[in-house]
């Protein structure tokens, strides 16, 4: 059931040669029929520009001068030609030329606001196009992009009798409806739809309820990849905290061990070795005998405090 994929920047417009071929004199000749139709000016005007942003497009791979090609072309030819004027083909070839150069510049985003700027209201989208522009939103993962232009067009009574409203209701539904989880919104729209005989609707049916168990199967996998993976951030959390709270309670114990060892220290020993150092070296001279005293008893000070400081009494004690 489901539409052939069509790649969105590899479509050729229609009337283009494929391998880099050149193309026709007129783009839109088949569909004119055996008889050539009256062009007015506008319609000769267009075709000429619609021939010219094809070979820019194809040979010459100049995607900005091929859409300001079909920009002017579609302004030159007005608001919306009526369904039998031989405007309507030259118009939608120039819009899928654009799609096709917008794609190409990576600007996919623009596509349906600027086609809607020459057509106004989505059911008056022409199949080709709406068909074009489902299958490109659904290449880039944003098909909600079309569900209510999709939705407009599909309800117009105008284009229910179109060949291409089956195969188009069937794209709808395939890459627009059911990759958003829209299953009921689908069943109604496959039961309401007067085309469909029965047959169509019960195989339309049947793939929504293939779908729907295939999001439920994904939902439910996501859902326990989610837990596990709370989980295991909770058990990494957990190992984290207790790390943690191990080195926080290590260092308050090597805070604590070393706080009650610098109030021990021999301070005031320490403080007369510095006030005999002060003397020895700023008001006495070291080389003089009278120093050798001080020199003697300032030694003995650092001794003792080294021996303080080092002493088994003074090292803090090691704890498990």
């Amino acid at each position: 059931m489901a539409a052939p994929e069509q790649e969105p920047g590899g479509q050729r417009p229609a009337g283009l040669g494929q391998g880099g071929e050149s193309p026709p004199a007129s783009p839109p000749a088949a569909a004119m029929g055996d008889g050539p139709p009256a062009w007015s000016p506008a319609s000769a005007q267009a075709a000429s520009l619609l021939e010219e942003a094809a070979e820019l497009l194809v040979l010459q791979r100049d995607f900005a001068a091929a859409l300001e090609r079909c920009e002017a072309g579609c302004g030159s030819l007005g608001p919306a030609p009526g369904p039998d004027s031989s405007c309507t083909e030259v118009k939608c070839s120039l819009c899928v030329v654009g799609i096709q150069a917008l794609a190409e510049m990576n600007r996919w985003r623009e596509v349906l606001s600027w086609v809607l700027q020459y057509y106004h209201r989505p059911e008056h989208l022409p199949p080709k196009i709406l068909e074009l522009c489902i299958l490109l939103y659904s290449k880039v993962r944003e098909p909600q992009v079309m569900l209510e232009v999709g939705s407009s067009w599909l309800k117009d009574q105008t284009n229910k009798s179109l060949p291409e409203y089956g195969s188009l209701l069937e794209l709808y539904l395939l890459h627009v409806l059911l990759p958003l989880g829209r299953f009921e919104g689908a069943e109604e729209l496959v039961y309401s739809c007067d085309v469909l005989d029965s047959e169509q609707k019960l195989a339309f049916v049947e793939t929504i309820c293939e779908k729907r168990c295939q999001w439920t199967q994904q939902e439910e996998m996501h859902s326990a990849h989610d837990e596990q993976e709370d989980k295991a951030t909770e058990t990494v959390l957990g190992a984290l905290s207790q790390k943690l709270l191990t080195m926080l309670t290590l260092l308050r114990r090597t805070l604590r061990s070393m706080s009650s060892h610098f109030y021990v220290l021999p301070y005031k020993k320490m403080l007369l070795a510095t006030f005999l150092l002060y003397l020895v070296v700023v008001r006495l001279d070291p080389a003089s005998p009278t120093s050798l005293p001080f020199i003697c008893k300032l030694v003995q000070l650092f001794r003792q405090a080294w021996a303080a400081v080092l002493s088994p009494i003074h090292r803090p004690p090691i704890q498990d």
